[in-house]
């Protein structure tokens, strides 16, 4: 389960993040949860140079607007030989009235690459 308490990240997004219709372009989002999730990966297997291999199951709830605290909760689903399956649940705090509300979320998919580039092993720290 996520621990609503202490999210992974946190950020106010601005005006230059906006489309034309004044909310947070996708991608800004996409691009947030793709370091979230990969500062969990590194949280739940150690020190290792991920790269991002998958994001799956991105589903946008509700729009995110200028000003918004949006916070962004991880945790490891699954851990493989080489890689590490994360979910990032994503829920902002509105600038207005200061009501949070879920909307994003996704999984994301990384594997750990060495000097090479090539994958290497991962362990759980648990």
């Amino acid at each position: 389960m996520i621990d609503r308490r202490d999210p992974t990240l946190r950020v106010t997004l601005l005006p230059r993040d906006t489309n034309k219709f004044g909310t947070i372009f996708g991608g800004i989002i996409m691009s947030h949860i793709d370091l979230a999730g990969s500062i969990e990966a590194r949280n739940s297997c150690g020190p290792h140079n991920f790269v991002t291999v998958a994001m799956d199951k991105v589903v946008f709830h509700k729009p995110v607007f200028v000003g918004d605290v949006v916070s962004f909760y991880t945790e490891t689903l699954k851990i493989g030989r080489t890689s590490v399956t994360t979910k990032v649940v994503v829920e902002a705090t509105r600038a207005d009235d200061q009501k949070t509300v879920k909307v994003t979320e996704a999984e994301v998919v990384f594997v750990a690459v060495g000097k090479n580039r090539r994958p290497v092993p991962v362990k759980s720290k648990a």
